[in-house]
């Protein structure tokens, strides 16, 4: 049995857990522990508190998703103030290797190796995602996170990070055209990521307020989430069915752009809406693609149900690229 450290890096926490392969191939995970971003002044650091929290020692090697590119020299993140500079990796924290991949492409890592029960169908054709192909998968957290993951007839796989959050937001009726044009006021250019992230809902809520005449309240994305899905306000939950009606819309969009044989949404906020989603008018939207509507309405469209999928994909993202038999 190998042991690394797995790290999964939001704009929000960073979650790190021991990652162990077993014999036959099998990744299993022992508890999280989450730190906040906020509360450290760099990775580093939060890694000598999660070090310390764990006895002093780890195993000698990490694998790192991370929210972000992570092609170049310096990675920056997209929603938080950490640097982590990759060459230095191993001397400043320890280990003998590492790994680095963008977090949903760790989370499709983590799509190719779960199991069937581990996906709530969401629309589209029952049964098993399909065994070779294209798979488009994304997910809203603090950000939106798309990657596509590729299997092989043989049984390997293929991913691809991507920057597809940042594609333009394409309004489909009134509301989104007011939407839009509240958000243009601070940015010129306006990317889904703008509606289909759960900092979002303040807009989204505060475009509905502003529609029926009533005052806008300064409200935090976590107080509209947490009325709006409890059902305690009635334009929270308004603004909750106006976020999936358009994460629908992306989702249905990254689909057709990546030419997917089905779509997977993860995500901590994807994760929290698993109940809302199939409800709500996600479905319709997703197929809501004109001319394409019938071929949109042949693609399963599922939402992973593990618990951490970005720990479990950065330490598959490890295994795979150290051939499998680190």
């Amino acid at each position: 049995m190998t042991e690394i450290v797995s790290v999964d890096i939001g704009g929000t926490h960073a979650r790190f857990a021991i990652a162990s392969r077993h014999p036959d191939g099998t990744i299993t995970l022992d508890e999280p522990i989450t730190l906040h971003t906020e509360d450290h002044a760099s990775f580093q650091t939060a890694w000598e508190d999660y070090r310390a929290r764990k006895g002093g020692t780890l195993p000698d090697a990490v694998s790192m998703a991370i929210a972000g590119p992570v092609g170049g020299d310096v990675i920056r993140f997209t929603n938080n103030p950490w640097i982590i500079r990759p060459a230095l990796v191993q001397e400043k924290l320890g280990v003998s290797t590492h790994t680095i991949v963008n977090d949903f492409e760790a989370v499709a890592h983590a799509v190719a190796r779960a199991g069937d029960d581990e996906f709530l169908h969401l629309t589209g054709p029952e049964g098993p995602l399909p065994p070779t192909g294209r798979l488009t998968v994304m997910g809203p957290g603090t950000g939106l996170g798309v990657a596509h993951l590729y299997r092989e007839p043989d049984g390997t796989y293929r991913v691809s990070a991507t920057e597809g959050g940042h594609i333009d937001f394409a309004p489909l009726d009134p509301i989104e055209d007011a939407i839009l044009a509240r958000l243009r006021k601070r940015h010129t250019r306006v990317s889904v990521e703008r509606v289909v992230a759960g900092p979002a809902i303040v807009d989204i809520y505060n475009t509905l307020a502003a529609l029926e005449g009533r005052a806008v309240k300064e409200q935090d994305d976590v107080a509209i989430w947490t009325a709006g899905m409890e059902g305690t306000d009635s334009l929270a939950a308004a603004a909750v069915d106006r976020f999936c009606l358009s994460l629908g819309s992306v989702a249905g969009d990254m689909a057709l752009a990546h030419g997917a044989k089905a779509v997977v949404i993860a995500g901590g906020l994807g994760y929290r809406l698993r109940n809302i989603l199939p409800k709500s008018g996600f479905a319709e939207r997703f197929c809501a693609k004109g001319r394409f509507a019938g071929l949109m309405e042949k693609l399963p469209v599922k939402l992973i149900t593990h618990p951490q999928p970005g720990l479990f994909g950065a330490a598959a993202a490890y295994f795979q690229s150290h051939g499998d038999a680190a």
